[in-house]
């Protein structure tokens, strides 16, 4: 086995808004306006998933990139299946996987996806059964790496056993902290690159909301924990040490929070997402005086 090189840059475009249904609605035309400033601005990983608006994330991100696909690294993810009401359950078994990698490489226009991720374990398919399917689709040129999400750091020593996870991507941030420990031993034992997502918990560090906002019964925000009871109370809390902080920094709260995330020991990659130009220009000015610095990872390759 070879060694390559994978650089992509420490704030990630997240396309989950984009999709246009758990954050409410989305503007199709000023989204890929929004794909395009990331570009210009110098993002080079772009982290979707297929479950994300039911495959319109990955359609919205392929149309907007257009040629320049193939300059970047597209992360998606595979294993959650839906369906006509658009209830979702997980499914990671090799003929789901095998099925839900063809249609992400037809919605994203592309021959070879960079980062596949498994979006969540399956307590139904065992975890060799999952990277045998995709290491299948690895092997066929389908996609390149693997990678996984929400895995707790026993399912990740047993995955690796069976192929190699490049990737762990885990929610972070300066008031969800349960997986810091995870992050960072898969980093330091297996060398994987940690991307992190929920980097402004869901929007409410970026300042825009107050307690007690009301969203759309569509929205995911309207039953998150992330805003309600005590943990709703606690991150509010910490939206108004983050102004203060930013106040002091000539900066944004959102801009603070993301910072915090790239400092935590293992992290790669800090995904933010956007709906708009104006949304990526503050989240690049984040890292903006390190020139959105970036990460590189040794990733196996044949």
């Amino acid at each position: 086995m070879g060694r390559a090189d994978l650089a992509v840059s420490r704030v990630a475009f997240g396309c989950a808004a984009i999709g246009g249904y758990d954050y409410g609605g989305a503007d199709d035309a000023m989204s890929e306006r929004a794909v395009r400033a990331a570009l210009d601005a110098g993002i080079t990983l772009f982290d979707t998933a297929d479950v994300y608006g039911f495959g319109h994330a990955e359609s919205i991100l392929g149309r907007a990139l257009g040629a320049d696909r193939h300059r970047v690294a597209i992360a998606t993810k595979c294993g959650v299946r839906w369906g006509p009401d658009g209830r979702t359950r997980r499914d990671a078994s090799p003929a789901y996987i095998t099925s839900a990698v063809d249609a992400s490489l037809r919605r994203l226009g592309v021959d070879c996806i960079t980062l596949m991720q498994i979006h969540w374990p399956d307590p139904s398919t065992p975890i060799a059964e999952t990277m045998h399917a995709l290491e299948r689709c690895r092997v066929a040129g389908k996609v390149r790496y693997l990678g996984c999400c929400n895995f707790d750091f026993e399912l990740v020593e047993e995955a690796q056993r069976h192929g190699r996870l490049e990737s762990q991507q885990l929610p972070l941030a300066v008031g969800q902290r349960e997986w810091a420990e995870c992050a960072r031993a898969c980093a330091d034992r297996h060398g994987m690159a940690v991307l992190c997502y929920n980097t402004l918990a869901q929007g409410l560090f970026s300042g825009k909301f107050a307690p007690g906002t009301a969203f759309p019964a569509e929205d995911l925000r309207s039953r998150s924990a992330l805003f309600a009871g005590e943990r709703g109370t606690a991150n509010f809390a910490l939206l108004e040490r983050l102004r203060e902080a930013a106040c002091r920094e000539g900066r944004t709260p959102a801009q603070v929070a993301v910072r915090w995330v790239l400092a935590q020991p293992g992290v790669t990659s800090a995904i933010v997402g956007a709906r708009s130009p104006e949304q990526v220009e503050e989240n690049v000015a984040a890292v903006a005086d390190a020139a959105l610095a970036v990460a590189t990872h040794h990733l196996t390759d044949e």
